[in-house]
């Protein structure tokens, strides 16, 4: 799964979001699973990895994920909700 992914941690169903970029999906999800990232989402409880997306470029998940971030909390909630309406830890299917 070495490849870029734009991806959503969240402390919850409808919870705090974290909008980020990685090209090793599970090992940082596993990191902020286990609060082993100091920061943002070690501090709001972001562990749940809810949605995900690959990308071909690294600059083109940055670019991806700088639009995300940029965007309302409504239309990160809406794309949580398209992949994943029960809102589950898809962190298990990646491993």
């Amino acid at each position: 799964m070495r490849h870029p992914y734009v991806y959503i941690m969240a402390s919850g169903r409808n919870g705090t979001l974290y909008v980020g970029v990685t090209s090793d999906l599970p090992k940082r999800a596993y990191q902020h699973r286990e609060g082993l990232v100091p920061g943002f989402t070690k501090t709001y409880g972001c562990k749940l990895l809810v949605w995900y997306e690959p990308h071909e470029t690294m600059l083109a998940a940055i670019t991806h994920e700088k639009q995300i971030k940029s965007g309302s909390r409504k239309k990160k909630l809406l794309l949580v909700e398209a992949l994943n309406p029960q809102w589950l830890d898809l962190y298990e299917t990646l491993i």
